[in-house]
């Protein structure tokens, strides 16, 4: 499976975003999808997850109430609808898929990875 993110930019405190996610393969289906992000110094960390079926989804508490994650499997597309966006919110989002469902806040957990694509908030 190969992922291709796009969608970033520079955008002013407050703004909005959506991320896309592409994948190839046949199996984009049955994966759950994440996003995870990481700013200059720190860590990777965990934004969102959803199932295979978009039923379920998870977020990490900084952007619960901003941040919207789906997914279109017709397209073999997942998306990061991100809004009221922060200077914190700089990083470089990756997406990334995972068989397993189980522990999708954990990036050691999933499969396949995209290239990134860098999120800039103006203060």
């Amino acid at each position: 499976v190969q992922l291709q993110a796009s969608g970033g930019g520079l955008v002013q405190t407050g703004g909005s975003l959506r991320l896309s996610c592409a994948a190839s393969g046949r199996s984009f289906s049955s994966f759950t999808m994440g996003w995870f992000r990481q700013a200059p110094g720190k860590e990777r960390e965990f934004v969102a997850a959803i199932s295979w079926s978009g039923s379920n989804t998870y977020y990490t508490d900084s952007v619960k109430g901003r941040f919207t994650i789906s997914r279109d499997n017709a397209k073999n597309t997942v998306y990061l609808q991100m809004n009221s966006l922060k200077p914190e919110d700089t990083a470089v989002y990756y997406c990334a898929a995972k068989v397993v469902s189980a522990s999708y806040d954990s990036g050691n957990t999933y499969n396949f990875w995209g290239q990134g694509t860098q999120v800039t908030v103006s203060s």
